[in-house]
């Protein structure tokens, strides 16, 4: 259990010194921070004086070791178009995100689970093809779309929800969530709901091959041959190992919900990282496009290492190859 565990850290700290080379890099060649920060028209001794104060006139590895020192302690340097610490702007815009993100995520898994479970169980009929087809529909369909749609309908048309903005929130310390509010609930409905379409659509779907597939195996059959009862072997034991896979994709689907939430952002002007991100390259901002880069990173590494570490412990092989040295 200690060498797999040591593993995947050292798998992660590889991982994130390649992401840290190319966050860096894009201080290197995206623009020069100089010229955003001074304009065309700044004098040469402005120039040279400013490239001095920000350690750019040092060689490529120690301003390298400057940028993973500050990274380590979450310092991006100064934003280019709005002058302010860009951990702090990370900081004040996080929590939105991860509350969509986190919402969506269990939207995503509290109707894909069922939804696949009875598409698997009742195959022919006719809520199961219908939930198929709108499976469908949910993959194929683009994020953008989705949202657009929903505001169409359920802002536009019945006026039920607002269709942009995160609503009245409340403040614990640093951290503002809309989650303790009734007009943040009803602001993050939509946005959650649009970002949640595809992995719901993609855990139905997986839930339903691989139940579909455990169904067929031989201890299910021994199951019935025992004479146990139909919610006894579809739940108890059928179910428990179908959602082992589900597990892996469910968490992998966690980090990719906070990283492609930039388009959900967008669409409903959403003030969390990824409507900071479009920004950022909109104008070139350097400093938060790396420290986006990073955190993203970051975050899809830990997620990545938790979901091995669970599926070590759900999964008896796992333990049993580790144990015999493979």
């Amino acid at each position: 259990m200690i060498a797999f565990i040591l593993r995947r850290l050292a798998q992660a700290l590889v991982v994130m010194g390649v992401v840290a080379f190319i966050s860096f890099m894009l201080f290197q060649y995206v623009g020069d921070p100089v010229v955003f920060l001074l304009g065309q028209d700044a004098r040469p001794d402005q120039i040279a004086q400013l490239r001095r104060d920000l350690g750019l006139d040092q060689p490529f590895v120690v301003q390298f070791g400057h940028f993973l020192l500050n990274a380590v302690q979450g310092e991006f340097g100064l934003s280019l178009r709005q002058g302010a610490k860009v951990s702090r702007l990370i900081a004040e815009r996080f929590p939105a995100t991860l509350e969509l993100a986190l919402v969506a995520a269990v939207l995503a898994l509290a109707l894909g689970i069922p939804m696949g479970v009875y598409a698997a169980l009742r195959r022919g009929h006719w809520l199961s093809q219908l939930f198929m087809t709108v499976s469908l529909l949910g993959v194929s369909l683009p994020t953008f779309l989705i949202g657009i749609l929903l505001i169409l309908v359920f802002a536009v048309g019945l006026g039920w929800l607002p269709s942009f903005g995160r609503g009245e929130v409340v403040a614990w310390g640093w951290w503002q969530s809309g989650l303790f509010t009734r007009d943040g609930w009803l602001h993050l409905l939509l946005p959650a709901f649009t970002l949640a379409v595809f992995q719901l659509t993609l855990i139905m779907r997986l839930v339903r091959a691989e139940m579909l597939e455990v169904l067929r195996t031989d201890y299910i059959k021994f199951a019935r041959a025992r004479g146990l009862s139909n919610r006894t072997v579809h739940f108890g034991h059928a179910l428990k190992n179908t959602l082992v896979p589900v597990i892996t994709i469910a968490g992998l689907q966690l980090g990719s919900l906070i990283a492609f939430a930039i388009i959900t952002e967008t669409v409903f002007q959403w003030p969390g990282m990824g409507l900071l991100f479009i920004q950022a390259v909109t104008f070139a901002d350097i400093p938060v496009m790396a420290a986006y880069l990073c955190l993203i990173s970051l975050i899809f590494v830990v997620i990545n290492l938790a979901v091995d570490l669970l599926y070590f412990v759900v999964d008896p092989r796992l333990r049993v190859a580790t144990a015999g040295g493979h």
